[in-house]
């Protein structure tokens, strides 16, 4: 029987489960026979980190259960942090497929973190998710998309790790960017799998050409998100909004900028209490493009959020 025959409920759109209902655990298993890796953390994202253990303090606050050797966890600090200085903090990977948001984390350690060094106490986690980096998915090894994790009960161990590290540091948080991207997959794969994994219809969407910040609905901080925006309009173009005056679905505040309820849906940017928030999006497939000049967009992102909250 054809994998895409029309059943009681809804057409099939997806390989894996039964449409309309949500995957069982044999499904997930089935799901994740199929993840191949793609990449090397090893020599990607480890070796730039052990490239850099002179210039900061790195250290390894966790490892992922499915292979601890493979996919130890490691973030960077200062030395000695500045006592009467504020503390940002600075992700990418949270979902591993996103590319540059960790090169772009990785390149800003390397070529610009030492610029703000007297000013800024800097807690950068470059790679979240390791295992979905080198698989290039969106999802950990048990269906569990991290990015919706953060409000949860411990179940996405790659978000639990980045929760304990930041509760481990004490410190309050001023500002915190965590570095994404969103991509062609997001509509061809990564949707469809996330429609079937939960039963549900696999609704057609847009992706928007160019990058864009979300900002918290609760906090949305305007001219931050301004200034991160023209702070990367210098290296790239910006997404503009579309015929419904939307970006991914949610109403354009600005140029560039959409609000989500960080907290509520479990995201990466709610993680800490800081006053200044946001989740940047490249879009690496846009002909306009290289890999280069979206890991430069992601830097451009970090250079204009401190440049603001620390110029305020």
């Amino acid at each position: 029987m054809s994998p895409y025959h029309r059943t009681d409920t809804m057409e099939r759109f997806y390989p894996i489960g039964i449409p309309g209902q949500p995957w069982t655990d044999a499904d997930k298993t089935n799901w994740f026979a199929q993840q191949t890796r793609k990449r090397s953390y090893r020599e990607q994202v480890l070796d730039k980190i052990d490239a850099l253990r002179d210039r900061f303090d790195v250290t390894q606050y966790g490892a992922l259960s499915i292979d601890a050797e493979r996919y130890p966890l490691f973030a960077f600090a200062p030395r000695q942090p500045l006592p009467d200085a504020p503390w940002a903090l600075i992700t990418g990977g949270v979902h591993g497929y996103e590319t540059s948001g960790v090169q772009g984390a990785l390149a800003f350690l390397a070529e610009a973190a030492a610029d703000y060094a007297d000013r800024v106490n800097l807690l950068v986690a470059p790679c979240v998710s390791p295992w979905g980096y080198e698989v290039i998915h969106r999802w950990n090894p048990k269906a569990i998309d991290p990015n919706r994790s953060f409000a949860g009960d411990g179940v996405c161990e790659e978000a639990a790790a980045l929760i304990r590290l930041v509760r481990s540091k004490g410190v309050s948080f001023l500002m915190h960017l965590d570095l994404h991207e969103t991509t062609d997959t997001d509509e061809t794969e990564f949707r469809p799998a996330k429609a079937a994994r939960d039963g549900v219809v696999s609704e057609p969407g847009s992706i928007p050409d160019g990058f864009y910040t979300v900002g918290d609905t609760e906090n949305p901080q305007s001219e931050f998100q301004a200034a991160i925006i023209a702070s990367v309009e210098q290296v790239t173009h910006i997404a503009p909004a579309d015929e419904n005056g939307q970006i991914i679905g949610a109403d354009v505040v600005q140029k560039g900028v959409i609000n989500y309820p960080v907290r509520e849906l479990g995201l990466c940017a709610g993680v800490t209490d800081a006053e200044f928030v946001s989740t940047t999006e490249v879009y690496p497939d846009s002909p306009k493009v290289t890999d280069s000049d979206c890991n430069r967009a992601q830097v451009a992102a970090v250079r204009g959020g401190l440049e603001f909250v620390l110029g305020r």
